[in-house]
């Protein structure tokens, strides 16, 4: 009978070959999902925005500051349509704990007002950038957009902001052209409000014509002219001190901007804009009148006081 021959050498060698390939295959250690850049756990993430949570910002805006900057709205006689009016429409949204809005419109004889609050919490998905440099990034955008530059002790992230290509002339925004009446001063704003046909705008046999006869005047009669004159007088950009601007006593950062929207073929109306942010949020602020009658102005002091005054009343909910 015959022995059967053992290989313990052959044995040894296949079991040192499995340990190998097992050790092999899991060396790298990295997950599927690892962030571009992570170091592992030795570096440490980000520190996370204050703001977790956003406010309902139909319920921010209290009665009193509604009756202030829409007068109209105790002029409402119907109670239920009064009482809509001031909770206000909220803006739809996908996702509420990132952005939420509300709307007030309200229209009286004398004028039309429109109010809109907007907040919006940024988060950061880059383990390396916080929710708040982030949010400053974003910030950063807005100025641009509106024509501005932030103050040389800003904390704003202008450098790591410019990567998009935009320029502050880039976008039409009101807060651009606001920008370009005001260094071109009163009398190009003037031009521009009577559609080029303001009196200053005349040339000398236009002037003639108008003390001559009626063939001089312009179609209709002269209550238009009345009405031209009138507005030709009218302030067309912000008066000295209420230009756009940064502002430093409101928030961590924050700008206003004032824009007349001017057109020979309909009423002028004002938008005063606030944008603040506290933190990781951000928080904008919308206030338009529009007049109704053409040669209305609306009074561009009183509009941004009542914003400014409802930005502050806004950033102090969000510190307590």
């Amino acid at each position: 009978m015959q022995r059967k021959v053992h290989a313990p050498g052959v044995a040894a060698l296949l079991a040192a070959l499995l340990v190998g390939c097992t050790s092999g295959s899991g060396g790298d250690g990295a997950s599927d999902d690892s962030k571009p850049g992570d170091t592992g756990s030795s570096a440490a993430p980000a520190e996370p925005g204050r703001y977790r949570t956003l406010p309902e910002p139909c319920g921010e805006v209290d009665p009193g500051t509604l009756d202030a900057m829409l007068p109209g709205i105790k002029e409402l006689t119907d109670t239920e349509q009064r009482e809509k009016a001031y909770e206000g429409t909220p803006m739809v949204t996908y996702d509420t704990d990132r952005r939420v809005g509300c709307r007030w419109k309200v229209e009286s004889a004398g004028a039309s007002h429109h109010l809109l609050v907007d907040f919006e919490r940024v988060v950061s998905f880059d383990g390396a950038v916080s929710d708040d440099d982030r949010a400053a990034e974003v910030y950063a955008t807005k100025l641009r957009e509106a024509g501005l530059s932030a103050p040389p002790s800003s904390g704003t992230q202008d450098e790591g902001d410019g990567g998009d290509g935009e320029s502050p002339d880039s976008s039409p925004s009101k807060g651009s052209g606001d920008a370009e009446k005001t260094a071109a001063g009163d009398k190009a704003g003037g031009d521009k409000a009577q559609g080029g046909k303001s009196e200053n705008s005349k040339s000398p046999d236009d002037v003639g014509k108008d003390t001559g006869d009626d063939k001089g005047k312009p179609d209709g009669d002269g209550e238009k002219d009345e009405g031209a004159d009138d507005a030709s007088t009218s302030p067309t950009t912000p008066p000295a001190g209420l230009e756009p601007r940064t502002l430093d006593d409101l928030g961590d950062e924050a700008f206003l901007d004032d824009a007349l929207t001017t057109a020979a073929s309909a009423t002028r109306h004002r938008t005063v804009t606030v944008v603040f942010r506290t933190s990781n949020v951000i928080v904008t602020i919308e206030y338009d009148e529009q007049p109704g009658r053409r040669t209305d102005v609306p009074d561009s002091k009183e509009m941004q006081d009542k914003a400014r005054e409802l930005a502050d009343g806004l950033a102090d909910a969000f510190d307590e």
